[in-house]
């Protein structure tokens, strides 16, 4: 609580021990990544509690795929309706539904979950505004399409474009969609 975190609504399951990754990392800093879900693959939509989205008191809710898909329509449409922001990862990759992805205010996959979600493989710009495009189509407001050290593909109402990255030389990838979606949203607030 001494960091401003809202504790109250963490629901603990006395089924299920906390979901586990073994995580390698080659020596060009890529991951590959074995999940055991545990208790997030068990989160359901009776889990969450609906005065979240009701007080007010919240902008943005960022969500990823780790958690039953029911259960992340569930909270997206709950909070969109709410006037919440919902921010995707969609990661890990899989089939998204219309009624999901127009509850989504901005959605931010890599480029292979880009492919996975559109069919478009992404080889260079051009590619990318097509798969933005594609998303939008489908509901999502705004795309943001990360793309390693090439930067980020970027499709909203005020901007489209490439946003460059920065230089540097990666040690370890893993959790780095994890960490861009964190800095977005605090960076938003």
């Amino acid at each position: 609580m001494r960091e401003g975190i809202d504790t109250q609504y963490i629901v603990k399951d006395l089924e299920f021990p906390s979901g586990v990754a073994l995580i390698t990392v080659d020596s060009a800093g890529e991951n590959s990544i074995v999940v055991a879900p545990g208790s997030n693959g068990n989160l359901l939509q009776e889990d969450i509690q609906p005065v979240i989205f009701e007080n007010g008191k919240y902008e943005i809710l960022l969500l990823q795929l780790e958690i039953p898909l029911e259960t992340v329509e569930y909270s997206a449409v709950a909070a969109s309706e709410h006037g919440i922001k919902v921010i995707l990862n969609p990661a890990p990759a899989c089939e998204l539904s219309d009624n999901l992805l127009k509850h989504v205010w901005l959605i931010t996959p890599n480029e292979t979950e880009a492919e996975a979600l559109t069919g478009v493989t992404i080889t260079d710009i051009r590619t990318a505004e097509k798969a933005a495009a594609l998303l939008q189509k489908r509901g999502v407001k705004n795309v943001i399409i990360t793309l390693g050290d090439a930067g980020a593909f970027v499709m909203s109402e005020n901007h489209t474009g490439l946003i460059p990255g920065f230089k540097v030389n990666p040690v370890d990838t893993t959790a780095a969609g994890d960490v861009f979606n964190g800095a977005l949203c605090s960076s938003y607030i």
